[in-house]
C-alpha cells in the first residue's frame, strides 16, 4: 500500500483533527454508495485502511518511527551489520543461535548454519514465520496478525428500524452483504461486522465498523427510543372532541381527542415508537389546533363577543 500519508493528502506533522477531517472528506467522496465509479470501492478502501494506521496513535507513531510499514506488518531492520568482515560484530544479536557463526551462540539440534536463519526468524517474530499446520514439521502460529478493520457507513430510515429491516450495502472493496438493523440501534452508533475487513496474509481478516446514520424524518422528533408528533386539529374537533387517525411507523393508529382540548395538548400513545432492548417507546402527540382558511362569520362575531367580555 501507498504511503498513508500521501493517501489522505495530509503532511507528516499533520494534527489527529486534521487526519479526522481529510479522512471524513475523501470518504465521502469514494464512499460507493455516493460514487457509482467502479474504482471507488477500491480507493474507499485504501483511504479507510489509511485511517486505520493513522487514527491509531500508537500505530502511526509505530510506523512513523519504522517498525510498521504502511500495511501494518512489522519491518525487520537487524542485518545492518551483516555482510563483509567474518569477525564483524552483530549488534542485538548476541542472545541468537548463529549455529557457531557469532558470538553469543547458545547451540542447540541445529549445530551449524542449516537452520540458522529459521531460529533467528522464531526468535525475532515468534511462530507466525514457521511453517503453519501440523505434520509438516513446523508449529502453528499462536497468534497470527490479524486484518486491519475498515469503517463504512449506512442510512437507515425511522421505518427501516421499526420494521427490523434487512438491508444490502456495498462494503469498501465493493463486496454486497446484507446487514440487519438491530433493535435499540442509536444514530451514530457503531456497529462491528467481523470478518468483513481488509484480508491479512498471517491471519483472520479485519473487521467493518458500521456507522449508523438515522436520515432525518419529515414527520417525527426522535427522543431516545419515544417520538414525537405535531398533530394537526380542526377547531370544532378541538372545542366538541373528536377521534383522530394519527400517523405511526407501522400504520396509522386512531386516537381520542375529549373536548375543549387546547392547542399545546400531549397525547401518549403507548408503545408505538421505536423498539428498544427493554421494549418499544411511545408515540407523544401534540395537538395544534388549525383555524378555517376562510374567514367564518359566526367564529368570527363569537371571538368579537369573547373579547369584549374579557377585555385586556
Amino acid at each position: 500500500m501507498r504511503d498513508p500519508y500521501d493517501i489522505l493528502g495530509v503532511p507528516r506533522s499533520a494534527s489527529d483533527a486534521d487526519i479526522k477531517k481529510a479522512f471524513r472528506k475523501l470518504a465521502k467522496t469514494y464512499h460507493p454508495d455516493q460514487n457509482k465509479d467502479p474504482k471507488s470501492g477500491q480507493r474507499f478502501a485504501e483511504i479507510s485502511a489509511a485511517n486505520e494506521l493513522l487514527g491509531d496513535p500508537e500505530k502511526r507513531a509505530q510506523f512513523d518511527r519504522g517498525e510498521i510499514d504502511a500495511e501494518g506488518k512489522p519491518r525487520f531492520r537487524g542485518f545492518e551489520g551483516f555482510g563483509a568482515g567474518g569477525n564483524r560484530r552483530y549488534e542485538g544479536f548476541e542472545g541468537f543461535d548463529f549455529g557457531g557463526a557469532g558470538p553469543g551462540r547458545r547451540g542447540g539440534p541445529h549445530g551449524g548454519p542449516q537452520g540458522a536463519g529459521e531460529d533467528i526468524f522464531s526468535q525475532l517474530f515468534g511462530d507466525a514465520f514457521r511453517t503453519a499446520g501440523r505434520g509438516q514439521g513446523g508449529a502453528r502460529p499462536r497468534q497470527a496478525a490479524k486484518g486491519a478493520d475498515v469503517s463504512a457507513s449506512i442510512r437507515v430510515t425511522l421505518e427501516d428500524i421499526a420494521a427490523g429491516a434487512t438491508r444490502r450495502i456495498v462494503l469498501p472493496g465493493g463486496r454486497e452483504v446484507e446487514v440487519s438493523i438491530p433493535k435499540g440501534v442509536a444514530d451514530g452508533q457503531v456497529i462491528r461486522l467481523r470478518g468483513l475487513g481488509l484480508e491479512s496474509p498471517w491471519g483472520a481478516p479485519g473487521d467493518v465498523l458500521l456507522k449508523i446514520e438515522i436520515a432525518p424524518h419529515d414527520r417525527f422528533i426522535v427522543e431516545g427510543t419515544d417520538l414525537r408528533l405535531r398533530q394537526p386539529i380542526d377547531l370544532e374537533d378541538a372545542v366538541l372532541g373528536a377521534t383522530l387517525r394519527v400517523p405511526t411507523l407501522t400504520g396509522a393508529v386512531e386516537m381520542k381527542v375529549p373536548p375543549m382540548s387546547s392547542s399545546g395538548r400531549t397525547f401518549r400513545l403507548r408503545g408505538k415508537g421505536l423498539p428498544g432492548k427493554a421494549g418499544s417507546g411511545d408515540l407523544l402527540v401534540t395537538l395544534e389546533i388549525r383555524l378555517p382558511e376562510k374567514p367564518d362569520d359566526a367564529l368570527l362575531d363569537y371571538a368579537r363577543r369573547r373579547r369584549a367580555e374579557n377585555p385586556a
